[in-house]
């Protein structure tokens, strides 16, 4: 666990995306985006037009499958994407490959090689983080040998992440303590933990010690609440800003799955609103 500690600290050098103002001297500064396919634009790139105009400040940004590769390697599509991030002052705050949940890492020799290709696409267009997913049929709960194939995976894959100054962020519904075997068995800075409240809620675990646990290990994470609107349904958000403020947390709450008994604009911009109460801008 010594070793393992040490590179905690580089860790936390990469997953640095942003620095921005304090909000005060008891509360870090995050920020608020939200999944391109949320708000029905994956892998669009007026997700970041969209974003801005309902009150966020970043888009996680799909990394669509096109002709067997990834569509973002196209220097063109890549150009159109930050034209549009300067022009709209909207982040990318990171990549998704949600591809992974039917095309496994653990079992199909393309998704190792999309996701080496994300370190491409992130080097050209300076984004930091990958979000890897396990569901569907990458799923991992009871299924040690999908586990270990994935660790050698990472093991081959993160000395590359590294030098390219990118975190790979693993989400499932495994445990704090699962993922925290999966990062020592590759041990590497460059690969961390993806943490998504509500599916870690459903998977019943006790959300704030598992925030707590895995501390620095968090890249980002997903804010979400399967029961109803931000602040209506079941998940206690002030709970989760006190967790965060107690890991040192400062990166990006990233909206995903709301609910929209409003409709998806206004749904959104509600579960914006009342985040805001607890994310202010300044």
């Amino acid at each position: 666990m010594k070793k393992f500690a040490s590179v905690t600290a580089l860790a936390v050098a990469l997953w640095s995306l942003s620095t921005v103002p304090s909000y005060g001297a008891d509360k870090k500064p995050i920020r608020l985006g939200v999944c391109d396919w949320t708000i029905d634009k994956s892998g669009d790139p007026s997700a970041l037009e969209t974003a801005g105009k309902w009150g966020l400040e970043g888009v996680q940004v799909s990394l669509t499958v096109k002709d067997g590769s990834l569509a973002l390697l196209q220097p063109a599509l890549q150009k159109t994407y930050l034209d549009e991030a300067r022009r709209t002052g909207v982040a990318i705050v990171s990549f998704c490959l949600g591809d992974l949940n039917g095309i496994p890492l653990k079992s199909d020799p393309r998704a190792a090689a999309w996701l080496e290709q994300s370190l491409a696409v992130c080097r050209a267009m300076g984004v930091r983080l990958v979000l890897v997913p396990f569901f569907g049929k990458g799923e991992l709960r009871n299924d040690a040998a999908g586990v270990e194939t994935v660790i050698s995976i990472l093991k081959r894959l993160a000395p590359k992440a590294e030098k390219a100054g990118v975190v790979l962020a693993l989400e499932s519904y495994l445990s704090a303590d699962d993922h925290l075997k999966i990062m020592t068995g590759v041990g590497s800075p460059a690969v961390a933990v993806y943490y998504d409240v509500a599916n870690s809620q459903q998977a019943g675990y006790d959300i704030f010690t598992e925030i707590r646990r895995l501390g620095a290990h968090i890249a980002q994470f997903h804010a979400k609440d399967i029961k109803g609107l931000y602040g209506k349904g079941s998940m206690d958000f002030p709970a989760v800003r006190k967790a965060m403020d107690d890991i040192g947390y400062d990166g990006w709450f990233v909206l995903e799955g709301t609910e929209t008994p409003l409709g998806l604009e206004k749904s959104i911009r509600a579960d914006v609103d009342y985040l805001r109460t607890l994310f202010p801008l300044k």
